[in-house]
């Protein structure tokens, strides 16, 4: 049975959570992605095809996939580490010294020769995206660069909390890596968690707490998830064979579904006032959850979190990261509000 989080006696708890970032260090192990926006205005229709002219006014670049959970993770107050692979070019410097702009090491950026850095680039118009283009290769990682990732992990992971994998499918996470992940992590205090792609899930037996929306819930279930019967099916379903601590499906407007390892199922409804655009969302909710599980919460305070930081970004236009001070704001007016 589906119980419903109950904010009312809990936001204090939360913000002391929030609080305590600032003493958590997170690894970020995943495929660094580097998005583009290119913005502009639509007012008359191609004389060449049935297509929109879009009259650029603005051009940003910014942190995306593994690099974006870090940017996240950082704007939270947290201290994050990011470990993950860019070409040897233009762009994968671009991505180092961003890195190194938020204040973080990019000991952990491996540099690959002929392998071209992952870039979404994204057309905008009027508040809408018109079309993204993908610059990548997907091709798993070779095995050498493989073992520095790891290496680097183990050198570092007695400086962390928690270890979180942003698999993008860009070719970083494979089987290989997962395996030697999770036995780096046996046995020790660190927390491991995982932001999954379907193709992938076979790799994430064994991990602690694991954030897929519904779409990929329903791909590993093998059934579409269109109702609380589906998504309660498909939820302990994941639970039971990757013999995980947690599964946190997200929902889009319909907020998401927190599945424990001891049955409890609690759904905790959206707050998000609009909606414009779900780009980083995902990112959002695996940095706040796992941030705040880190920092020594509970798993349904965690997922309330998220939930809150997820109502805030996807009101953005844009890959955007929460602030800590904002995500205490919109609790603490939550509270005054008494809902």
């Amino acid at each position: 049975m589906i119980q419903e989080m109950s904010f009312a006696d809990n936001g204090d708890k939360l913000i002391r959570c929030i609080d305590g970032f600032s003493k958590t260090r997170v690894l970020v192990l995943g495929d660094i992605i580097m998005d583009e926006y290119i913005w502009g205005d639509v007012s008359r229709i191609s004389p060449e095809a049935p297509v929109p002219v879009v009259d650029v006014t603005q051009e940003t670049k910014m942190l995306g996939g593994a690099a974006n959970v870090v940017n996240n993770i950082a704007a939270l107050g947290g201290r994050p580490i990011l470990c993950g692979v860019v070409g040897r070019d233009r762009t994968g410097k671009e991505i180092i010294q961003k890195v190194k702009e938020l204040g973080i090491s990019a000991e952990g950026i491996i540099q690959v020769f002929g392998r071209p850095t992952t870039i979404k680039t994204r057309i905008v118009a009027q508040s809408q995206q018109v079309v993204r283009i993908d610059r990548e290769c997907r091709n798993s990682l070779d095995g050498e660069n493989m073992r520095r990732l790891l290496s680097f992990i183990e050198s570092n992971k007695e400086r962390v909390n928690a270890v979180l994998v942003s698999d993008y499918d860009k070719g970083v996470v494979s089987t290989e890596l997962m395996e030697g992940l999770k036995t780096m992590c046996r046995g020790s205090r660190l927390l491991l968690g995982v932001d999954p792609k379907p193709n992938h899930f076979h790799s994430y037996q064994g991990i602690d707490v694991i954030t897929p929306n519904h779409h990929e819930a329903g791909a590993f279930y093998g059934t579409k998830i269109t109702d609380q019967e589906s998504l309660v099916q498909a939820g302990n379903y994941m639970l039971v064979k990757l013999k995980c601590r947690s599964v946190l499906i997200t929902q889009g407007k319909d907020g998401m579904t927190l599945f424990e390892e001891n049955g409890e199922i609690t759904h905790i409804p959206t707050v998000a006032r609009k909606v414009f655009d779900v780009t980083g969302a995902g990112d959002t909710v695996v940095s706040a959850f796992c941030l705040s599980l880190a920092a020594g919460t509970d798993l349904k305070s965690a997922a309330t979190i998220a939930n809150f930081a997820a109502g805030i970004v996807v009101g953005e236009v844009g890959t955007s990261a929460v602030k800590a001070q904002d995500l205490t704001q919109v609790i603490r007016e939550r509270l005054r509000r008494g809902v």
